[in-house]
């Protein structure tokens, strides 16, 4: 072995040996002066206190804290001066481990290197007025407490060892806890000048972390590990935690914080930072009453999250000042109306949006940058979008969107509405109340255009085709233009105005009017005939959290229970064998009633004026109408009416023109089809150059009497008379009727099918023998003289017999 090698072992051996010796010595002395190191400690840390501290006794543990020598405190207990009154110990420890430097011992100081607390609580209590227990730490004799900073007996940790602590932090004004259970943490401590920095191992649960106990905890039972690194200022009483990666239950969080102990003073700021965490996982750190809204809504994949939490030490607010920003790309957003997909956004949240307000929920705000995503399928862009005042939440931004109509078919209902072709492009600016996370109360203003659609109303039947309109909304207010609507073959140009839509479209649906002006060059009625017809039933279904379904569904309702009124001129409308021209109508769609308050229109050469009501019951409707008939061609009146549901006068029959005033009560298929024998009312009618042709009764009389008279052919002269429906029978009020081939007097009921008894009073003179006669009563006398034969027309067995009418018969 070489001699330098030697040498340096004999030294360190010598060395080893000495400190051995020392530490030995050291450990002699200790167990020897156990009450006066006691003594000593005690002294050390009384002069940084207001208060007691009490220890049992205290034991010495040789091997625990080699090379220093260790001593373990037994029962210790710390209590601020008025302990009396809030019973709270600020330290209680079964077990307090401190190991001494050795050297210092032999020149008779007490220098602690190592404190291990094992087995604690600790209590850090503040009352209602302020007052703190932590206060014991501010030194009674600020002389000694001077005096001892600059000598080396001055209180120094290097290392601090906690185990199994139970820590709380419970500030009764500002109604905030903090309570954390500490299985480990561990800490090496330097001293430079006017300051300590440490490094930092922890394992703890947090069991409370409220910054507003009324509200809840953040972070509940959640566990929080890994290395912290803090310093602290003696002249500005700060501490300041490094921003380092922690772990919170299974997620990676950097947080950093500044943490002001001077007296009276309890503002801290905490700085946070996740990247790539789930949000579900971010929600549930939050308090309850936070969590639990943010929890109705859903983000799929990993966002990056930043945030801040300030107390400015302000005990005006009963809230820290809370920031955050979120981060989404690409993910898929889901919110209780729907789904957000390819969504991107930057999210920013704050509650204090205005400074001079106070802090809290009234003065939250949420707002969304560059929000770009696709929902039912149509692609949606929004610049800005807020959400403000959380306690009444407010949410208004400015929503753009081109897209295919096609594209919501799997969004709507299948029995509302269902799009084949068509684009939809939209520029809203919106602002609604949040009610349960959904938008009510909605103000919106822009347009929607509709462009080259095909669009089925299911509930109706109703196919448009290659449509468009504008929708423009003013507000509460909305207002349709540039309207092209195709049914079938009718072509249909529109505007419409709907006041306070906005204002009832949720709430009273039935107080919306609707004011419609329609115009068209060509119509045919008989495609509007679904208009007629009942809803179609739809099926009870459990809800779907779908805003689009939902809204078709409402949409739906609101159709149905608006008051509608249409304006409508047309050039020319046809229905069945009904052609008329220059129609001018006024209509109201009023719950299950369609109101003809007034329809114009030429038709047969005449004018034709009606009013009335359709009352829509199922299958069958119920039908009440007045109408104003003058000169029109009776033989197309009633082509065109389809003879009215009868077959015994016909178009055939007749010629001339027709004026009438109709009061009369029916009903009409779904179809629009008359249902026989289910008319009632009244007919006050005039015929003018009028003829009878081929009328079965005449022709009768005609085979039995008057065979030299023309009764396939009957001119009439003028003829005013009266009808009464009633059902499949009309009661003909007593008519004289002039004719060429004869007169004669009748009155009577004429049945459809059955019951006709009608009373005929022919005088067999020739009408042509009166032609000369110019005085009006004269020829009156004339017409009934000479043979008059007294007969009558009945139904026997569904077909009409001629009989004579005896005396006793007719008085």
């Amino acid at each position: 072995m070489k001699r330098w090698l030697k040498i340096s072992l004999k030294v360190i051996g010598g060395l080893l040996l000495l400190l051995v010796l020392i530490w030995v010595g050291a450990a002699y002395y200790i167990n020897k002066n156990n009450k006066a190191i006691l003594a000593k400690i005690l002294d050390q840390v009384n002069t940084k206190v207001n208060g007691k501290v009490r220890v049992s006794h205290m034991e010495t543990t040789l091997l625990k804290g080699f090379p220093g020598v260790s001593v373990s405190l037994k029962n210790v207990s710390l209590q601020d001066s008025l302990w009396h009154v809030h019973k709270h110990d600020l330290l209680k420890a079964k077990d307090i481990d401190v190991t001494l430097n050795a050297l210092s011992l032999l020149v008779g100081t007490i220098n602690i290197r190592k404190v291990a607390i094992n087995n604690a609580s600790m209590y850090l209590y503040t009352d209602s007025n302020g007052y703190s227990n932590t206060s014991m730490f501010r030194t009674k004799d600020q002389k000694k407490a001077a005096e001892s900073e600059g000598s080396s007996n001055a209180l120094q940790i290097r290392i601090i060892d906690l185990n199994k602590v139970d820590l709380v932090i419970d500030n009764q004004k500002r109604f905030k806890l903090f309570s954390f259970f500490v299985d480990e943490l561990k800490g090496k401590i330097k001293y430079p000048a006017n300051r300590w920095d440490g490094d930092f191992k922890l394992k703890t649960q947090v069991r409370s972390f409220a910054f507003n106990t009324r509200k809840g905890s953040f972070l509940k039972d959640k566990s929080l590990s890994g290395n912290m690194r803090a310093h602290y200022d003696d002249q500005g009483e700060v501490i300041i935690i490094d921003q380092k990666p922690l772990k919170i239950g299974d997620d990676i969080f950097h947080i950093g914080a500044n943490i002001n102990i001077a007296e009276n003073k309890s503002a801290f700021s905490i700085a946070i930072k996740a990247d790539h965490i789930l949000y579900p996982n971010i929600a549930g750190l939050l308090a309850p009453n936070i969590s639990s809204k943010l929890l109705k809504f859903g983000i799929e994949k990993p966002i990056d999250v930043t945030g801040s939490i300030i107390d400015d030490g302000d005990k005006s607010h009963k809230d820290p000042l809370i920031n955050a920003k979120m981060t989404v790309k690409d993910n898929k957003v889901s919110i209780p109306s729907g789904d957000l997909t390819d969504c991107s956004f930057i999210g920013f949240f704050s509650n204090r949006d205005t400074a001079s307000r106070p802090i809290g929920d009234p003065n939250s705000i949420i707002r969304f940058y560059g929000l770009k995503a696709n929902y039912y399928n149509a692609p949606i862009r929004v610049d800005t979008f807020t959400v403000s005042n959380l306690e009444k939440p407010l949410a208004q931004g400015l929503v753009t969107s081109s897209f295919e109509l096609a594209k919501l078919n799997n969004s709507f209902e299948e029995e509302s509405f269902k799009f084949e072709k068509g684009t939809a492009d939209l520029r809203l600016f919106c602002q609604a109340d949040i009610d349960n996370f959904l938008f009510t109360k909605p103000v919106i203003h822009g347009k929607v255009m509709i462009k080259n659609a095909d669009i089925s109303y299911l509930p109706r039947n109703l196919k448009l085709v290659n449509s468009s309109l504008d929708l423009n909304f003013n507000q509460k207010d909305l207002n349709i233009t540039n309207s092209r609507f195709q049914l079938g073959r009718s072509i249909l140009n529109m505007n419409c105005s709907i006041e306070n839509f906005l204002n009832f479209y949720y709430t009273d649906p039935e107080k919306i009017e609707v004011n419609v002006n329609l115009s068209s060059l060509h119509l045919y009625l008989s495609e509007f005939l679904p208009l007629l017809g009942p809803r179609k039933a739809k099926r009870k279904k459990a809800s779907t959290k779908n805003a689009i379904k939902e809204a078709s569904e409402q949409l739906s309702t609101a159709l149905e229970m608006s008051k509608m009124h249409l304006k409508l001129k047309v050039d020319r409308a046809v229905y069945q064998k009904f052609v008329a021209h220059r129609v001018n109508a006024d209509i109201s769609l009023i719950g299950n009633g369609v109101y003809f308050n007034k329809i114009g229109v030429q038709h047969a050469g005449g004018q034709v004026n009606v009013s009335g009501k359709i009352e829509q019951m199922g299958a069958v409707n119920s039908m009440r109408f007045n109408a104003n008939i003058a000169k029109v061609s009776v033989k197309e009146f009633f082509y065109a009416f389809d003879n009215f549901g009868q077959q015994s006068v016909t178009n055939k029959n007749l010629k001339g023109f027709l004026s009438a005033n109709v009061n009369a009560s029916g009903n009409v298929t779904s179809k629009g089809n008359m249902v026989p024998k289910s008319m009632f009312g009244k007919v006050n009618f005039t015929l003018d150059k009028a003829a009878l042709v081929g009328f079965e009764p005449l022709e009768k009389v005609g085979k039995f009497i008057f065979r030299s008279r023309n009764l396939s052919n009957v001119q009439l002269e003028k003829l005013n008379g009266t009808l009464t429906l009633r059902g499949d029978k009309v009661d003909i009020s007593p008519m004289k009727i002039n004719s060429t081939a004869l007169n004669f007097d009748v009155k009577g009921v004429y049945g459809f099918n059955s019951g006709t008894n009608i009373a005929l009073d022919i005088p067999l003179r020739d009408p042509k023998k009166s032609a000369d006669i110019v005085d009006k009563e004269e020829r009156e006398l004339a017409r009934m003289k000479g043979i008059v034969l007294h007969l009558k027309a009945v139904d026997e067995n569904g077909e009409i017999k001629i009989r004579w009418n005896k005396k006793k018969d007719r008085e």
